[in-house]
C-alpha cells in the first residue's frame, strides 16, 4: 500500500464521495488486512454510509492491531457508538470506559457515553456528565453566569430542596 492510496480514500470521503472512498478502502483492506489504519478508515466509511453492522468488525480489528492515539480516540468513539446503535449497550459502555480512561479530556467520547447511559436508563449519570461537559466547554455568557449552580446541581438532580 502506498500512503497515497489511503490519502486518496480519505480525501474522497472528506469531499463527500463516500461510496467511492469506501470502494477504495475495501480494496486496501482486502490487500492490507492487518493494517490498523486501513481498517479504521474502512470502518469509518461504513459508519458514514449508515452500515454500522459492517463497520463493527473493522473498528474491532483496527483497535486490536494498534492505532496511533489520534486515530484510536476516533476508533473507540466509533465502535462505542456503533455498539450503541446496534443495541449492545454493555459493549458500548465498556468501549466508552476504555476511551475515557485513555482520553480523559475527550468531550466527544463523554457525550456519546452519556447517550449510552441514557439507553441503559442511567439518566441521572447521563445528565450529570452532559452538564459537566456543557459547563466546561461552553462560551455562552448566560450559561457561564450559572456555572457554579449547574456544577452544584449536576449530581443532585433527583434531590428535592425545601
Amino acid at each position: 500500500m502506498t500512503k497515497d492510496e489511503l490519502t486518496k480514500a480519505i480525501d474522497l470521503r472528506e469531499k463527500g464521495n463516500i461510496k467511492e472512498s469506501n470502494k477504495l478502502l475495501m480494496k486496501l483492506v482486502h490487500t492490507f488486512s492487518d493494517d490498523a489504519s486501513v481498517n479504521y478508515q474502512c470502518a469509518w466509511s461504513f459508519d458514514l454510509m449508515g452500515e454500522e453492522r459492517k463497520a463493527m468488525p473493522y473498528y474491532e480489528k483496527a483497535i486490536k492491531r494498534g492505532l496511533p492515539s489520534y486515530e484510536l480516540a476516533g476508533a473507540l468513539l466509533g465502535l462505542g457508538s456503533t455498539y450503541r446503535t446496534l443495541g449492545d449497550y454493555e459493549k458500548s459502555k465498556s468501549t466508552f470506559h476504555k476511551g475515557m480512561e485513555l482520553f480523559p479530556n475527550n468531550r466527544a467520547i463523554q457525550t456519546f457515553y452519556a447517550m449510552t447511559l441514557y439507553n441503559l436508563n442511567e439518566h441521572s449519570k447521563a445528565m450529570e456528565l452532559l452538564l459537566k461537559c456543557l459547563i466546561e466547554t461552553t462560551t455562552d455568557e448566560k450559561i457561564i453566569s450559572y456555572k457554579k449552580a449547574i456544577d452544584f446541581y449536576a449530581d443532585k438532580l433527583d434531590e428535592i430542596w425545601g
